[in-house]
């Protein structure tokens, strides 16, 4: 299972040409990929038309569809966090923590295009794209 983070899918929607957007695009019809509630927000919000916005959420509906946050990844999460500080990465979003615990809690590959993700995956074993 395959998580696609919210920075790949704005450059995905935005019709931004990248190596993690060309992956994507790959694993669009082939894959399973998993799209979560933290994920879902960001990506949403960002469309200001009502039609982009009902397009995009059409598309990711059809995706498998989680809960990134509850009890166990948050605690996850706090403790990474706590790790990534002690090992000199300062993380600036909570929020790419919480991702991040639940991709290697879930044990699912991340694709992502966000250099504060590259910093952490060494220290918290998650597996990236």
């Amino acid at each position: 299972m395959v998580v696609v983070d919210s920075s790949v899918w704005i450059d995905f929607f935005n019709g931004v040409s990248s190596r993690a957007t060309d992956i994507l695009r790959e694993l669009l019809p082939a894959e399973r990929l998993l799209i979560g509630d933290l994920i879902l927000v960001e990506v949403l919000s960002g469309f200001r038309e009502e039609a982009d916005f009902e397009e995009a959420r059409r598309l990711l509906a059809a995706l498998k569809y989680a809960d990134m946050v509850g009890a166990e990844v948050a605690v996850s999460a706090a403790r990474n966090y706590r790790l990534l500080r002690r090992n000199g990465v300062t993380v600036r979003k909570t929020v790419d923590v919480i991702i991040a615990s639940f991709c290697v809690l879930s044990r699912c590959d991340l694709l992502h295009s966000d250099r504060d993700l590259d910093a952490m995956s060494p220290h918290l074993g998650l597996r990236t794209l």
